[in-house]
């Protein structure tokens, strides 16, 4: 049997406590439209998941699908057009604290230390200069990163900028973390290295996680379950419960659950991939 199930109403899970939030991810029916008149363009239609309180949820897609869009309304940068997107019951209806956010590209303030990039949320929210301090610390040493504490951006390697961004995302104790293609840009060893961390410090803070990515073995190594989004306007086409073990291994992905987790998100985003170039499925080729 199929480990996708097709998405009618995903989010049939219990919410948290309404005296503690806790990181409870709705979305319900939700579409996006840019522009208006003949050059108006659906980004995604009638988008329905969730996330469970401390859960690892990845979204992959062809290009151009809405991922990202769909990031950015349970950031708050990005109004709905139709549905609605909710956090612990809640409304999103702008960013908030309680919603950390790392992009692809690096965001580091260079003109501050490491220390500084991780405090400088708490001193936005008006913390003393000593809990700041002590804070930051706390999270840089928690993060194997105190060697690094007075650096500056430009004396860090690419996978140490994001991991320092990761940081600071947490500094602010976000309910949920916000992730768009973090690791695109680094290549492919130090990006096995960084998926390696982000698990380290998930499984420490138990943040809930939403991951946006084209890579389907990166989605399935990090992932509690992955959505696979349908072409442009992008909709939830399945969604692939992962049933490996944590802590994980990369050579998981290469065979038994993990492998065919990997092969069936990938027969879903090529179909998907074609459909949006406009071109049919390849007869199989038969083996000789």
């Amino acid at each position: 049997m199929s480990t996708a199930l097709l998405v009618r109403d995903t989010a049939l899970r219990a919410p948290p406590d309404p005296v503690r939030p806790s990181g409870f991810v709705r979305l319900r029916g939700v579409g996006v439209s840019f522009g208006t008149g003949p050059r108006q363009v659906q980004a995604v239609q009638d988008v329905a998941l969730s996330l469970a309180p401390g859960e690892f949820v990845s979204i992959v897609g062809p290009s151009g699908c809405g991922k990202s869009t769909l990031l950015n309304v349970l950031a708050g940068f990005t109004p709905t057009t139709a549905g609605e997107a909710t956090l612990d019951g809640r409304p999103i209806d702008g960013p908030g604290p309680e919603r950390g956010v790392v992009f692809q590209q690096y965001s580091l303030f260079p003109w501050l230390s490491v220390r500084g990039n991780v405090a400088y949320g708490l001193r936005v929210r008006g913390l003393p200069r000593a809990e700041r301090t002590r804070v930051a610390d706390d999270l840089l040493a928690r993060c194997g990163l105190s060697a690094f504490a007075d650096h500056f951006p430009e004396q860090l390697s690419g996978g140490m900028r994001q991991r320092v961004g990761i940081v600071r995302a947490l500094a602010n104790e976000p309910r949920v973390l916000l992730l768009d293609e973090p690791f695109g840009a680094l290549d492919a060893q130090t990006r096995e290295v960084m998926q390696e961390l982000l698990l380290g410090i998930w499984q420490r803070f138990r943040t809930t996680v939403l991951f946006i990515t084209h890579d389907i073995e990166e989605a399935v190594f990090l992932s509690d379950r992955v959505y696979a989004m349908t072409a442009r306007p992008g909709r939830i086409k399945a969604e692939v419960a992962i049933d490996l073990p944590r802590p994980r291994t990369h050579a998981m992905t290469g065979s038994g659950p993990g492998l065919r987790a990997v092969n069936e998100l990938k027969s879903l985003i090529r179909e998907e991939s074609l459909r949006a170039l406009g071109g049919e499925l390849p007869p199989p080729v038969p083996v000789p």
